[in-house]
């Protein structure tokens, strides 16, 4: 990630006596947005949009070991700054260039810490910053929030720290979230003020430190709790240990750092959720010098369709073989992908990453899809990489080009470390690193762009649970904060009132054009095709469409978007544009665009796939069409229940 400094104003140093001012405002550029800071036996803010009161008597401080910061805080001087920068971030997602612009108050107390307010146009975020000598051991972190009203929290409810961010969406009034039997959630958090303002909450920057979680509490707010730091493990099968003893403390780290950002993107529209790109600008610059090596891309994957292509061409047997790998590599060879994935399987044990299953032969399958011009990624338990962190080099060797990391579950320090030890390692190999059985993406893929993807999504790999009124909040909540690895493409569709699917014929819940819809809105630097290429083959329209889908984008334009319900989205990669839409709830419905997003050309031949007639029985029905459209153009779009509609426009 490279950025350019286009403007910053500094502004003169305000310097005062313990608590000389008891309150200070900072607002938003756009001055839509007031975050208001009082101190006295705490640190309070309170935040305002358009002067509707959107937290109240919200208060934060730090838990160390033998002292509380910003508890009697007494302020020693202040700094304000505003910031106007471009953002370049190596695998663009949204936008390939960003605008980062925001109003900076720094309050420096004495004790040797800092709390640093950013007012984004978007939103708002703070961070402690400390300046001690040695380490510190932080006991726990006060991240309090109250609600002037009660409020509808869309959440992940797990029952405890372990939890690999899979949950479906629990919808929950803020003034009963307390009495749930699951009294605690992920992040990110989303909140509808039912006034018309959304607010989405998580974190960035995360390094060194546990991921945050949070309660209800009985005065209609939230609080942090955070997982402590584990001190002794035991044998829990070969895909992860057990915890047996913890720390009364949750992080051990050194004393002079700044530590995760706590965000809030704030809108009246809920387009912008979507666009928020507010993890990119809280975090860590890139530090991979060269990263040319590192190539976004659609992977064939084999494990959801259990390896079994079939039919006349398919002479052999089927299965986690070497004949049926190069199968995957001709087909990811013919429609111009950039990977396959060899899922569970292809090494002897899962303990042991250096010795292939001789059915497999990963060698000659490194060296055929080199030949094909086909990279392969290999899976993993995270307790193998842990045993045997040398893989990296010998992965580099055998010329594989990524990994993908599975069942870490945990999100604690030593775990958040171990995310950034693997990234860093990888690197240094040049190999990519998609993270599964994961929490979700906190700035490390801004930092080590090599981390092209995570999990921590309820996504087809649920199967029967993963339904369309479920996954319709993603792009709103989790895909909003970074990468998801969904794993989408189901050529074999179903409406839930029927579905009924498993291995090796897996379906997808919701219409064929849905599940395409998807490699248009769903963000993610690898982006799998999750069907048998037997499907695909038989299908080869829709295959055309999805694989000619980028995996990273110019610009991104949220056309049409209602949470729970809808979205519509154009995005663009060079002179080219694609259009995705879907919906989760309802009945069919009927929609009209405009097309005034584009403006490089007098007109546009599109390719269309929309929902047919029948697809609100049976799913897999559609149409695909050709035609001439013109920018400023109204466009009606139609899209069955569970539906979706998918076009290219070049």
């Amino acid at each position: 990630m490279r950025k350019f400094l286009v403007l910053i104003l500094f502004l003169p140093f305000y310097v005062f006596t313990a608590n000389a001012q008891k309150s200070m405002e900072l607002t938003s550029p756009n001055g839509e947005i007031k975050l208001q800071i009082n101190l006295s036996e705490r640190i309070y803010y309170n935040i305002w949009c358009n002067n509707e009161l959107l937290l109240e008597n919200c208060h934060l401080q730090l838990v160390l070991q033998d002292e509380v910061l910003g508890k009697q805080p007494k302020l020693s001087k202040t700094k304000r700054e505003k910031i106007s920068e471009l953002i370049n971030p190596y695998v663009p997602l949204k936008f390939s260039t960003v605008k980062n612009e925001y109003n900076k108050l720094l309050l420096s107390f004495k004790g040797g810490y800092s709390v640093e307010f950013r007012a984004f146009d978007e939103g708002v975020a703070y961070r402690f910053i400390t300046d001690k000598s040695g380490e510190v051991f932080v006991k726990s972190e006060d991240f309090f929030i109250r609600f002037p009203n009660n409020y509808l929290a869309h959440i992940q409810q797990p029952y405890s720290f372990k939890t690999a961010y899979e949950e479906a969406y629990s919808h929950i009034e803020t003034k009963s979230f307390a009495n749930q039997e699951r009294n605690m959630c992920t992040l990110p958090v989303l909140l509808d003020t039912k006034k018309g303002y959304k607010m989405l909450i998580s974190e960035s920057d995360l390094s060194d430190y546990p991921c945050m979680f949070l309660k209800g509490s009985s005065d209609n707010g939230m609080y942090s709790i955070f997982p402590k730091v584990p001190l002794k493990f035991g044998e829990d099968g070969d895909r992860s240990l057990k915890i047996l003893e913890e720390a009364d403390y949750i992080a051990k780290t050194i004393g002079k750092r700044s530590y995760p950002w706590r965000y809030f993107v704030l809108t009246k529209d809920d387009k912008q959720l979507v666009e928020n790109t507010m993890t990119l600008k809280l975090a860590s610059p890139n530090e991979i010098k060269n990263p040319q090596w590192i190539i976004p891309g659609q992977v064939s994957w084999e494990w959801w369709n259990d390896a079994s292509p079939y039919g006349p061409d398919v002479n052999f047997v089927s299965g986690y073989n070497l004949e049926t790998y190069k199968y995957y590599i001709d087909f990811a060879s013919k429609f111009g992908m950039e990977y396959i994935l060899m899922d569970e399987g292809w090494a002897e044990t899962t303990r042991d990453p250096y010795t292939p299953n001789p059915k497999v032969d990963v060698h000659e399958i490194i060296r055929y899809g080199k030949e094909k011009n086909v990279g392969i990624l290999l899976w993993l338990t995270w307790l193998a990489v842990e045993n045997n962190f040398d893989l990296f080099k010998t992965f580099a060797e055998w010329g594989v080009k990524g990994v993908k990391i599975d069942f870490m579950d945990r999100s604690d320090q030593w775990m958040v470390n171990y995310y950034e030890r693997v990234a860093k390692e990888a690197a240094k190999y040049n190999l990519l690193v998609n993270f599964h059985g994961s929490f979700k993406p906190a700035g490390l893929e801004y930092k080590y762009p090599n981390v092209i993807s995570y999990e921590g999504v309820r996504g087809l790999e649920q199967g029967g649970g993963c339904f369309p009124h479920n996954t319709i909040f993603l792009p709103f909540i989790r895909n909003a904060v970074g990468p998801m690895d969904f794993t989408p493409g189901a050529m074999i569709n179903m409406q839930p009132d029927v579905y009924s699917a498993q291995r090796p014929n897996n379906a997808g819940i919701g219409t064929r054009v849905n599940q395409m819809a998807m490699f248009v809105l769903f963000e993610s630097g690898l982006q799998m095709l999750a069907d048998n290429p037997t499907m695909y083959y038989r299908n080869y329209e829709c295959t055309e469409f999805i694989t000619q889908v980028p995996t990273t984008w110019d610009e991104t334009v949220v056309l049409d978007a209602k949470l729970g319900e809808y979205l519509i989205v154009a995005k663009r990669k060079g002179e080219k544009w694609f259009i995705g839409a879907m919906t989760g709830v309802g009945d069919e419905r009927t929609f009209e665009i405009t097309l005034d997003f584009l403006k490089n050309k007098d007109s546009y031949h599109m390719v269309s796939f929309e929902d047919g007639i029948n697809a609100g029985r049976q799913a897999m029905d559609y149409r695909r069409k050709e035609s001439v459209i013109k920018p400023g153009e109204k466009l009606s779009i139609k899209i069955a229940r569970n539906g979706g509609w998918a076009a290219v426009l070049e």
